[in-house]
């Protein structure tokens, strides 16, 4: 069966076999060999890193990838922080975005969802965030064109007569790639075929993440290039302490032998020193004995390596954090009070923001235009940050708002708290009813005297329960005249409030704005009707006193 022939991107025709096929696959004898780099980071030094850092701005960045990816081995600060950065974005949930409401739309974007459910995707997004530290990282897609949709999957294929397992998502050594000689920005294979310029990447083949962590060369703006000196100085500070533990941190053997002693029992006490502090026990003669003298002061000589180190770490967790509070916990707690998620949230929302468009430029639409055919808008996969809302704040201000007649919508406060909509007949939690007092009945044997008629003696009340006094009675009925129309004399002063709830999405912007809104509420017609009660109200004591 002839192989067809498919358009790329630029209208390029290109055969199906292609896209299963690997292009920048390593090799034993070739220039992308792995075992060819040796290591960079074992006699770093001043010199040495300028070299590499300059080699790498002018467009050979092996040394530079090689150290970069030995200091993420070698030091456990920087690896911990990397991969916190890392995880934070891979761990975001995803959610695919339909282009319009059209049903073809849809379909696709139903195709999409199931892409990214595959076990594969996850793991191909860890793979691209390796960029956060070398600026860029490279995954490499075969696709399964056996099955629809085509996409890249893991699979058992026979290659060169054995059967071996396919990687649907390869992530492929950053050395075996180069920067264009003109931009500095395009990236390419390393080949063969053009030693020196090297290959264009084929289309629908490689996802390419370039992280945008600064402006200009993307080989310049990785992590690694920022904390390679604070590296290169811990690397310098951790020696000279562990000298400085070998010479101080051990009592001084200090042997003593009397003035008749021969060069013999000499060499023996000599020998008995040296071995002393490996062997824990040793054979001398009586006349000679072994002393143990602490050494001089050196009060605070290893604070200063350890302060350094502490420094160094902290501006390694600036660099890759923006903040140090979730690396320096509290003493006697599991983190500090004041870190919120780890990695800052600004920073959190653009390596999501980079991802997902990476993600959509290079997996996306290759996905959709094999399968469905180039489209004029294409769906999105987006990394989804949830910010927390302040539970606090909120339940403060519903407290103090809703008792005053502010009407909120349960589901609202409900998907703001993170909890689900009740189940029906689910056990549900709640205040408790107050069981009102039961009404004492009025004796009936005790009857006003003067009528004994069948309709007073059945409702006569007791003679010791005085009638109500006048001034009370007329105090309860301006009362509940004054309360009658409260929601409508009281609402123009809380419309303000609920229009400034319904306009913001958490509770410090709604505590901010209840400042300015004391000019927006209306509360003249409060006012004049409270007035109007008082002067009633005092009317009616003054009558009462008279």
């Amino acid at each position: 069966m002839a192989d067809s022939l498919i358009l790329d991107h630029n209208g390029q025709p290109f055969k199906k076999t292609e896209l299963s096929k690997s292009v920048a696959a390593p090799s034993i004898t070739g220039i992308r060999n792995i075992w060819n780099f040796g290591t960079q980071a074992e006699w770093l030094s001043p010199e040495r890193l300028a070299q590499i850092l300059r080699d790498a701005a002018e467009g050979d960045a092996d040394a530079y990838l090689t150290l970069a990816e030995e200091i993420e081995e070698r030091d456990p600060h920087y690896a911990s922080v990397l991969g916190t950065r890392k995880r934070a974005v891979s761990g975001l949930p995803t959610m695919v975005e339909a282009a319009t409401d059209d049903k073809k739309d849809q379909e696709i974007t139903d195709a999409v969802r199931a892409l990214i459910r595959r076990p594969e995707f996850h793991d191909m997004a860890d793979d691209l965030l390796d960029a956060l530290g070398k600026g860029f990282s490279v995954v490499e897609m075969n696709w399964d064109t056996k099955r629809q949709p085509w996409e890249p999957r893991t699979r058992n294929e026979k290659v060169d007569g054995e059967w071996q397992e396919v990687e649907g998502y390869e992530h492929r050594d950053p050395r075996f790639f180069q920067f264009d000689r003109v931009s500095g920005k395009q990236l390419r294979i390393k080949d063969e075929a053009d030693m020196l310029d090297g290959l264009p990447l084929p289309p629908h083949k490689f996802i390419v993440h370039k992280p945008r962590l600064k402006t200009g060369l993307p080989i310049r703006g990785g992590l690694a290039r920022l904390v390679a000196v604070s590296y290169m100085c811990k690397s310098y500070t951790v020696t000279d302490w562990l000298a400085f533990a070998e010479v101080f941190g051990m009592p001084l053997r200090v042997g003593r032998y009397n003035p008749n002693a021969t060069p013999a029992d000499i060499n023996t006490l000599i020998n008995a020193i040296a071995n002393i502090g490996t062997d824990a026990a040793a054979a001398i003669p009586d006349t000679m004995r072994i002393d143990f003298e602490s050494p001089g002061n050196v009060s605070g000589g290893a604070d200063v390596f350890k302060n350094l180190a502490e420094w160094l770490d902290k501006q390694v967790s600036k660099a890759v954090l923006g903040q140090t509070a979730s690396t320096e916990g509290t003493p006697g707690k599991l983190g500090n009070d004041d870190a919120q998620d780890d990695v800052r949230t600004d920073i959190l929302k653009a390596d999501a923001r980079q991802l997902s468009n990476t993600i959509n430029k290079h997996l996306v639409r290759s996905f959709v235009d094999l399968n469905f055919g180039p489209q004029e808008h294409y769906p999105r996969v987006e990394f989804q940050v949830i910010e927390p809302e302040d539970t606090e704040a909120l339940t403060a201000a519903l407290k103090e708002l809703v008792p005053l007649g502010l009407k909120v919508e349960a589901s609202v406060i409900r998907d703001k708290l993170g909890l689900p909509d009740p189940e029906p007949g689910a056990e549900l939690l709640g205040a408790q009813q107050q069981t009102p007092a039961p009404t004492p009945t009025p004796a009936l044997n005790q009857q006003h005297h003067g009528c004994h008629c069948a309709h007073c003696s059945s409702t006569a009340t007791a003679i010791n329960r005085q009638l109500p006094d006048p001034a009370e009675q007329a105090l309860d009925e301006l009362e509940q005249d004054g309360l009658a129309n409260w929601q409508q004399q009281i609402d123009p002063v809380l419309q303000p409030i609920r229009d400034l709830l319904e306009s913001v999405d958490t509770a410090e912007d709604f505590a901010a704005g209840l400042q300015d809104l004391l000019d927006e509420m209306d509360d003249s017609d409060l006012v004049s009707k409270l007035a109007l009660q008082m002067f009633l109200a005092n009317g009616a004591g003054d009558g009462a006193d008279s």
